[in-house]
């Protein structure tokens, strides 16, 4: 039986390992010269394989349709990844967060030993090229056409191409198009795991690069707490970033009226840069160092307390002049530097495109696939694994971990 399977990223080379394991003829059908082109970016170039923790975390950490992920998870989880990389001879560790990274720090060699195995099962893969359709016979699949006009024959077909983040690397939502064609239907994809874009970009721009550890992130809509988060953060040019900003990020894309609301000014994400110490305890430790500092300018009596380039913006926020000095400044200004420190308060006006996204939400819809296969419900012989189902998750190896699960249910229940 031939098999084909379009998109050499995790989840399709997983997807064709496992078909051939069982001695059918697989092809991958790749529009790059090479496999695993976005990969090989995962983890800043490090790959955040999959986490170390049981499956119910795993799922508490998947965004979006979590219980359709359950089979998969359950078939091959984080262990059996783990195991199986490690069986390549790739190695792997434990970072902080339970993040499982290799142990190389190179994603690249993860891809060089899925290039190794591939050849070795004697799976042929055709680069450069592109899909243009299925050929549908009685709901079935019976093949696909190229670009260039040429057709394959195959019984079974793998949409395994990726989402709408990252084009660079050949995720421009080809998959979509193919499912739309034979009639599934495609939730609308939007912007995952992305920075926030705020209003007060010169605030963001002068202390671009400072990374804040260990801090707080609040996010509101509306006054309403939707999401907080404890973490690391980093400024951009254009607002914030870091791990707890792109997940939150897919917890605002979510909203209803998401446009109106960045229009309105009505979303906030709020900092405690101090999250250890409460207010009481905050504004203790502030008025030892303002007696250490006593006849220093405000923005010399901070420097204990917060990194240098922030210290400008908080006193700004909480309306001290920069250079008033310390022994003239009341208790309720000390209590306003306190209050800031705990909240200080950035308007975000939209997320980063879904260009710059880690993975995107949205995809095929879950309600049109046999969860246990990955197989369309519609037509026979096709099956869909990886990013362009309507499944995502938070940082932290936890959308790596679901190609390469669904990608195994794929490829091992033909």
């Amino acid at each position: 039986m031939k098999v084909c399977v379009i998109g050499a990223g995790p989840a399709g080379i997983m997807a064709a390992i496992e078909a051939r394991k069982k001695n059918y003829d697989v092809e991958i059908i790749e529009k790059n010269n090479c496999i695993g082109k976005k990969l090989n970016i995962t983890g800043k170039g490090r790959c955040n394989l999959t986490h170390s923790l049981d499956n119910q975390y795993f799922l508490n950490n998947v965004i979006t349709n979590s219980k359709f992920l359950m089979s998969s998870i359950n078939s091959f989880d984080n262990t059996n990844l783990i195991e199986f990389v490690n069986d390549l001879g790739v190695k792997t560790k434990i970072e902080r967060g339970n993040r499982v990274f290799l142990a190389s720090d190179e994603a690249k060699e993860l891809t060089k030993a899925f290039e190794k195995l591939l050849k070795k099962m004697n799976v042929t893969i055709r680069y450069n090229s592109i899909v243009e359709g299925l050929e549908l016979q009685n709901g079935k699949v019976i093949g696909l056409k190229l670009l260039d006009g040429s057709k394959i024959f195959a019984e079974k077909i793998v949409i395994a191409t990726g989402g709408k983040s990252y084009p660079g690397t050949g995720s421009t939502g080809d998959g979509y198009e193919l499912a739309k064609k034979v009639g599934h239907s495609v939730v609308e994809p939007k912007a995952a795991l992305v920075p926030f874009i705020v209003e007060e970009k010169e605030l963001c721009k002068n202390l671009e690069g400072l990374t804040l550890k260990n801090v707080n992130l609040t996010v509101k809509a509306e006054r309403k707490v939707i999401d907080t988060r404890f973490g690391e953060l980093v400024f951009t040019d254009k607002g914030i970033s870091g791990p707890i900003v792109l997940s939150s990020s897919s917890i605002v894309n979510k909203l209803n009226n998401i446009d109106e609301l960045f229009n309105d000014n009505k979303i906030i994400a709020s900092i405690d840069l101090k999250p250890a110490l409460d207010f009481n305890t905050l504004y203790k430790r502030l008025t030892r160092d303002f007696t250490k500092y006593i006849n220093k300018d405000a923005k010399n009596a901070l420097v204990d307390l917060l990194p240098k380039s922030i210290i400008t913006p908080i006193l700004t926020q909480a309306n001290i002049v920069e250079d008033k000095k310390v022994n003239a400044i009341t208790k309720q200004e000390k209590e306003e530097i306190v209050k800031t420190i705990k909240n200080f308060d950035l308007t975000v006006k939209a997320l980063a495109p879904i260009s710059v996204g880690i993975v995107t939400s949205g995809g095929i819809n879950v309600k049109e696939l046999n969860p246990k296969t990955m197989e369309s419900k519609l037509v026979s012989g096709l099956y869909f694994a990886g990013e362009v189902i309507d499944v995502d998750a938070f940082t932290g190896g936890f959308n790596l971990q679901i190609a390469f699960s669904t990608g195994h249910s794929a490829g091992s229940n033909m």
